[in-house]
């Protein structure tokens, strides 16, 4: 009790003070209209900066949560522009096959989910599959319409194309502006050539000059680009020539694709393996 006593005694003045500076306050305060007007004004201002403080020092802690959701909100646009972009690359390649004309084959587009261009037995993963209308001995073009590969095998939502850089990749072709033909393989060496062999020793290559396929494949229709004459020399028999093919396509860097099946295939298949056919065959 002695010390509560001693505490008040040595701060009565100070409490004195300010109970004093109150009612000198509140007197003023209430006097007129006027500073009881200023007094309001004051005293909202210091209690908005104050609000203001709380509030900023709140918003500090919540940053990383609004972060977060913008990171969130950018991921969902992105993934809904990939989805817009890639329905207009298949319309654009739609449209643009459909404006050539052809008849005798079905197209349809796809982009590449997955290739390699650095193996032997390089592969392209598409993502569209037999739902997709894609069948195996589909012709693969790249978007530009040169030659890239063909399907191997489907599933119901994906598809994989053996690479035209695959040392099992075979296809005929010949050079623009002459009926000699030979047959198109990789060698494995440089991916960006390949090898049209067998080629008549009459067909004097130049080049530069342009090489397509003949229409004799089973998988590419005929007259389409698969590169241009680097350079030829002929075989140790002097009967035929070798000629280094650079590739039209550019095959590190295939996004969307050219799907294009041959609608009579199934027909001329059945006809090759009729039994008649089978017979003048035995006959021979």
């Amino acid at each position: 009790m002695r010390k509560l006593l001693e505490f008040i005694r040595s701060i009565y003045v100070m409490v004195l003070f300010v109970v004093l500076e109150a009612i000198a306050v509140g007197y003023y305060a209430h006097s007129t209209y006027y500073t009881q007007a200023r007094l309001l004004a004051r005293s909202n201002q210091v209690v908005g900066g104050v609000h203001g403080v709380f509030a900023g020092i709140r918003h500090y802690f919540s940053l990383g949560r609004e972060n977060r959701d913008l990171l969130a909100h950018m991921a969902e646009m992105k993934e809904r522009l990939a989805v817009y972009e890639e329905a207009e690359t298949a319309a654009r390649l739609d449209s643009y096959m459909q404006d050539v004309g052809i008849s005798k084959y079905r197209v349809i587009t796809a982009s590449v989910a997955s290739n390699t261009v650095n193996r032997a037995q390089n592969l392209i993963v598409l993502n569209r599959g037999r739902r997709d209308g894609v069948a195996e001995e589909m012709a693969l073009l790249a978007s530009d319409g040169s030659m890239a590969g063909y399907v191997v095998d489907c599933t119901e939502r994906y598809s994989v194309a053996m690479s035209v850089l695959n040392t099992s990749f075979r296809a005929s072709g010949k050079l623009v502006g002459s009926d000699y033909f030979g047959s198109i393989y990789w060698d494995g060496a440089d991916p960006h050539t390949v090898v049209l062999d067998e080629l008549s020793k009459y067909a004097d290559p130049q080049p530069g000059q342009e090489v397509v396929t003949t229409g004799f494949s089973q998988y590419f229709p005929a007259d389409v680009l698969i590169g241009w004459v680097e350079s030829a020399e002929l075989n140790e028999t002097r009967t035929a020539f070798k000629v280094r093919v650079r590739l039209a396509a550019e095959m590190s860097r295939l996004t969307d694709v050219i799907l294009v099946e041959n609608r009579d295939l199934t027909e001329i298949r059945d006809l090759q393996n009729s039994e008649k056919v089978e017979q003048h065959t035995r006959l021979n």
